[in-house]
């Protein structure tokens, strides 16, 4: 069932991947469209492997950046752009290079809060990401540990625990923010193609 959902969710973001693709074409000035094209990469980067993740993230943040250069208060693609950079962060080995993503992340969902205070999956997202350079920490030992050589059949099946565990938890974290991402740019995705509503009848 699992499979099922994930191919019907590659299915529907690569559909509004190239739906927005088209009415960027037709008026590269929407910033809807601008934000709803790169919340559907972020989408289909979870698909990809860690390279070409990396790199559909990287274009989902330059059609984001679009966006803003279009509308800097638009608060959905500040906070699609934090979640962006979240996500390279924890593709990134390196603690370092990790840590520069991770505040520039800190910066677009506090830039998305001051735009609209009300929204609780914001300040949700801001929480998160003063948690995620500690949980980006643990992830990364824990595959570095998993990676080390075995020198017995306890260590080898320590070894696996530690490596699901550490996984388990990258996709959970990895899986919030997608799935969050995913649903705004679903929703919107979904206004887009509603069809206009009939107009009311004569009184």
């Amino acid at each position: 069932m699992e499979m099922q959902n994930d191919f019907d969710r590659l299915l529907f973001f690569e559909h509004a991947r190239k739906t927005a693709e088209a009415t960027y074409a037709v008026n590269p000035q929407d910033t809807d469209n601008l934000t709803r094209w790169g919340g559907a990469l972020l989408e289909l980067s979870q698909f990809q492997s860690i390279p070409d993740s990396k790199k559909m993230i990287q274009d989902a943040i330059s059609k984001l950046e679009e966006a803003l250069s279009l509308n800097p208060s638009k608060h959905d693609a500040l906070w699609c752009l934090g979640n962006a950079h979240t996500s390279h962060a924890f593709l990134t080995s390196d603690q370092d290079e990790a840590r520069v993503y991770f505040d520039k992340a800190t910066g677009y969902f506090q830039q998305a809060i001051a735009e609209d205070p009300s929204n609780e999956l914001y300040a949700k997202s801001l929480e998160v990401a003063a948690k995620a350079p500690q949980l980006h920490r643990e992830i990364h030992q824990q595959a570095a540990a998993a990676a080390e050589p075995a020198t017995s059949s306890r260590a080898k099946s320590t070894k696996k625990k530690t490596n699901k565990k550490g996984s388990d938890l990258k996709y959970d974290i990895f899986g919030w923010i997608i799935l969050a991402v995913g649903v705004v740019a679903w929703v919107g995705f979904a206004k887009s193609n509603m069809p206009t509503p009939p107009p009311p009848p004569p009184r």
